[in-house]
């Protein structure tokens, strides 16, 4: 059976409170539960969340799952540390981008993701689905 790991980055830990226009009314913890429902029979799914670039930077460094599916939120357009430690990571494992927002429909700030060029792929503006998806692809 496969493990796969869930990053979240920067205010996903506010999904359901944070501009519930764009991101929903659904927290990811409650996401989470069906989530491992669904995909009960064909993997584990560990969680982790931080606020802080360094402790994500750390996880993907000391990950041992077989997949990566990460949504560092807006360090995806700010952050070069995390890029190269998905960078490090994605040539024995494959990791994948998510973003619940389409980024290319949202400010231009957020039009450039450092991370997608060393990521296997990207799962972009499907909602809480996205993580399902990359999930999906993995397996």
């Amino acid at each position: 059976m496969k493990n796969i790991l869930i990053i979240n980055g920067a205010n996903l830990n506010l999904l359901g409170k944070r501009e519930t226009d764009i991101y929903g009314t659904r927290s990811f913890e409650d996401y989470l539960q069906g989530l491992r429902n669904d995909f009960l029979s064909q993997c584990n799914i560990d969680y982790f969340q931080s606020n802080i670039e360094g402790e994500i930077v750390d996880k993907i460094q000391s990950a041992t799952a077989d997949a990566i599916v990460i949504n560092a939120g807006g360090y995806t357009h700010t952050s070069v540390v995390i890029r190269d430690a998905i960078a490090c990571k994605s040539s024995s494992i494959p990791c994948i981008e998510v973003h619940i927002s389409n980024i290319y429909a949202r400010e231009e700030f957020r039009h450039t993701s450092l991370l997608s060029p060393v990521c296997n792929g990207s799962v972009i503006g499907f909602g809480l689905k996205g993580y399902k998806l990359a999930i999906a692809s993995v397996l």
